[in-house]
């Protein structure tokens, strides 16, 4: 059984070097996933991918069922997830065209089912650091090991879309710390960790986010700027993936031992 899983947004649909050996259409409790699951051999290792949007990129951020997603990901034997996200850039080293492996999130979505425990008992999981720090090394050690230039931290504000934001919103969300915004970060990460599922987050900035820079922002621009990156993101999974993975020194695994009151 496959242990690891990939998640991918605008831009990036298919994996490319996935030798797909089997398309997976899941049912859940939570009704249906984005897509069929693509199950295959990558770099060595049997992984899981799925496109978040739907391979036709049909369905927007605010309609994605999250919970249908990672749940998915767990009835197929899943315990590690890296997503990958197209963001706006906000602080100055987020420049278009900069991959970032995320150690933090704000989250300032509304309305979204964002959490698996609704009525079973009270459960508050411990969302300090919201990024499995194994998975964030690992990714961190694999990108140096194949000398693609990449941040080591950064904090993603995650908000509802679609429309993208205003010249205000971000300058109050840099005055909130956050480096780069999408849509889609929140409720992925905590549901994983609510499964006890290792996530981490690699981000793309795809444009610099509304104000920063001048001119207006383009939909077209975000996908054309990840399009660009699907190589140096390959390049960094394949590393990625054929690393030794089969440890977990992380308390991911253990996310629910202290959760429920």
């Amino acid at each position: 059984m496959p242990h690891l899983g990939v998640i991918a947004g605008s831009g990036i649909y298919e994996m490319p070097d996935l030798l797909i050996t089997d398309t997976i259409k899941l049912e859940t409790p939570y009704g249906d996933p984005s897509d069929s699951y693509r199950m295959g051999r990558f770099a060595g290792k049997e992984v899981v991918f799925l496109p978040r949007h739907g391979a036709k990129h049909n369905i927007p951020p605010h309609r994605i069922n999250y919970r249908a997603n990672i749940w998915g990901f767990r009835e197929l034997g899943i315990s590690r997830i890296v997503s990958i996200n197209a963001t706006g850039g906000i602080s100055r080293r987020m420049m278009p065209g900069s991959i970032v492996v995320l150690d933090q999130l704000i989250d300032m979505t509304s309305g979204r089912e964002a959490t698996f425990f609704e009525q079973d008992g009270v459960v508050h999981i411990d969302f300090t650091s919201p990024f499995c720090p194994d998975l964030r090394n690992e990714l961190i050690e694999a990108a140096a090991e194949a000398g693609v230039t990449l941040l080591s931290d950064g904090t993603y504000i995650a908000v509802n879309g679609p429309r993208l934001e205003t010249a205000a919103e971000i300058k109050a969300f840099a005055g909130l710390g956050a480096d780069v915004v999408g849509m889609t970060g929140m409720p992925e990460a905590v549901l994983g960790r609510e499964l006890e599922i290792c996530f981490a987050a690699v981000a793309v900035v795809t444009n610099t986010a509304a104000g920063i820079a001048e001119g207006m922002l383009a939909a077209t621009e975000v996908v054309q700027v990840m399009r660009a990156s699907t190589e140096r993101i390959q390049v960094l999974l394949k590393t990625f993936f054929g690393r030794d993975l089969s440890t977990r020194a992380c308390t991911c695994g253990s996310a629910l031992k202290n959760a429920r009151m």
